[in-house]
């Protein structure tokens, strides 16, 4: 019973990379990637799909959940990521003036603001560290839930507040967004083209952000003990 319960957790497992390796996958073909029949992977995509990991499309094609992003982060360690994003966070403010933050999806399918520092002008976005903020139309969510932004960057106005512009890039280590940093503006004290000029630097810090958590990924493992 015992080496029957581990196949199967192994096979969930192959079937769940097959899927997070392709990023969308038909039953068949997803049956083939992970050498299983098509009944077994049916099985095994059903319980995938009823605990987050995976989920269907529109055409019934099976990708990533938003569990498998949240394990994703988690992962990376909110603490270890919240330290290794400080710098990127600092600079952003240092080159723009305007607060910046890092989120990440939270368990209720929604972002949480985990880390931020203040802007330096004297109306500046106060801090949300810690508040729940939602995917759907903010810039946050767009690039934590969404393909690669154009230009590695997203800009919304009046998302969440009226009067506030985001600018936000995603972290995707492994290629999965994981988390965002973003920053955010009074959208009277920005033009279309400062919009842009920050993205830029967004996703520049975010890409850089992506590496160092891959890095310090890598050296965790080495450390392990074998």
């Amino acid at each position: 019973m015992a080496e029957s319960s581990t196949r199967t957790v192994e096979r969930a497992l192959v079937l769940l990379g097959a899927v997070c390796d392709a990023g969308s996958l038909s039953l068949a073909d997803a049956a083939r990637e992970a050498g299983l029949s098509a009944s077994t992977a049916l099985r095994l995509l059903r319980t995938l799909e009823g605990t987050g990991f995976v989920r269907r499309d529109p055409v019934g094609a099976y990708r990533p959940g938003l569990r498998v992003v949240q394990l994703g982060a988690q992962a990376l360690g909110h603490e270890s990521l919240v330290s290794l994003a400080e710098p990127a966070l600092e600079r952003l403010v240092r080159q723009t003036g305007e607060s910046a933050y890092l989120s990440v999806p939270s368990h209720d399918g929604e972002g949480v603001y985990l880390a931020m520092r203040e802007g330096t002008h004297s109306v500046r976005h106060a801090s949300w560290v810690g508040r729940s903020i939602p995917l759907e139309g903010t810039a946050v969510g767009a690039v934590l839930t969404g393909g690669p932004p154009p230009g590695g960057f997203v800009v919304v106005r009046d998302g969440i507040e009226a009067d506030v512009t985001a600018v936000a890039a995603p972290v995707t280590p492994g290629g999965r967004p994981a988390a965002a940093l973003s920053v955010v503006v009074p959208s009277y004290r920005i033009t279309d083209a400062g919009a842009r000029r920050i993205g830029v630097l967004v996703a520049q810090e975010a890409a850089a952000l992506m590496t160092r958590a891959e890095e310090s990924a890598v050296d965790t493992t080495r450390g392990e003990p074998a």
